[in-house]
């Protein structure tokens, strides 16, 4: 079986990418794909997030283990398509160069039958330029988070008062 995806830049012109892959294909593949369709040498780490309908950032499918072995760290080369992406289940976030932030938002657009003759990958349509630099990103917080516990006097240290604060600055 083939999926075919699309895979959008979050930015506010349209730039995206359609690609064929075959569902067995690991996402180190689908990675090396993706970079190549939108010009970028491929160098930077990336990561592929889980994703649910609103987008949200799942568990995280490195390029590389940067972890210090104490978490175990999915990797791409030993992650398949086809067990992280199904029709219920059709997204994913990819990030590329963690100082610049790339985002992508990939998406299960189609489910098709292997066609003979064809070569997989297959980068099926190409929209838009690539902006010379990554989007801004804009961080919004959680509405879910309580963050007004912190704005009455008392929570709040300023740390430029050092003769308010309770210690010894000749400690050692």
């Amino acid at each position: 079986m083939i999926y075919r995806f699309r895979i959008i830049l979050d930015t506010e012109e349209d730039v995206f990418r359609d690609i064929e892959i075959e569902k067995t294909a690991t996402l180190e593949e689908f990675h090396n794909v993706i970079t190549q369709s939108f010009s970028f040498d491929g160098t930077e780490m990336a990561s592929f997030y889980t994703s649910d309908e609103q987008w949200s950032q799942g568990e995280e499918i490195s390029l590389f283990d940067m972890s210090d072995g104490n978490n175990p760290v999915r990797l791409m080369a030993e992650t398949r398509l086809e067990d992280v992406v199904y029709e219920s289940s059709p997204r994913l976030l990819y990030i590329y160069d963690f100082l610049s932030m790339w985002t992508f938002m990939v998406e299960l657009a189609e489910v098709a039958e292997f066609e003979n003759g064809r070569e997989y990958p297959n980068v099926m349509f190409v929209h838009g330029q690539l902006p010379d630099q990554a989007p801004d990103k804009e961080f919004k917080a959680d509405p879910e988070d309580d963050y007004d516990a912190y704005d009455d006097e008392e929570g709040f240290v300023d740390l430029d008062d050092y003769d308010e604060m309770d210690f010894n600055e000749n400690w050692n």
